[in-house]
């Protein structure tokens, strides 16, 4: 009766080390999700952000001829910034970045005086922000 005792003690301390380690695993591959959702959802309220002041820049440029606040540079800053924070999140929302960056640097210049630049611009940053959305929405 000891000896079946003594088995019955080393099986149940086996389990036990088996469901110890099921669980630890368990909750390192939970913490593991929850970070990566919260740096993405910090990477995409912050490209939306900028993504709104890129905007804004865009039409105070284009319908309110303030080169103060639509001054090109600053939307420069705004486009570098998105494309840098889109390092951080999905491949495709950094090949949306690297898309609005691009017809940024082709129609920035004539943004103020032309309707189709700053459509163009414009069209980009919603698409983004669609991008974003999807993101957002694709967490757990």
């Amino acid at each position: 009766m000891g000896a079946a005792r003594r088995q019955l003690f080393q099986i149940t301390a086996v389990f036990s080390m088996i469901f110890a380690l099921i669980g630890f695993s368990y909750n390192v591959w939970r913490m593991e999700i929850s970070e990566h959702n919260n740096t993405m959802r910090s990477a995409s309220f912050e490209l939306l952000l900028q993504l709104s002041e890129l905007e804004a820049i865009v039409y105070a440029a284009h319908y309110d001829n303030n080169l103060i606040e639509g001054n090109p540079r600053k939307g420069w800053i705004k486009v570098n910034l998105v494309h840098d924070l889109a390092l951080i999140t999905t491949p495709e929302l950094q090949q949306q970045t690297k898309q609005l960056k691009a017809v940024w640097q082709q129609n920035w210049s004539l943004m103020a005086e032309e309707q189709h630049s700053s459509n163009a611009i414009i069209a980009e940053i919603d698409n983004s922000r669609a991008k974003v959305r999807q993101l957002l929405s694709s967490l757990q």
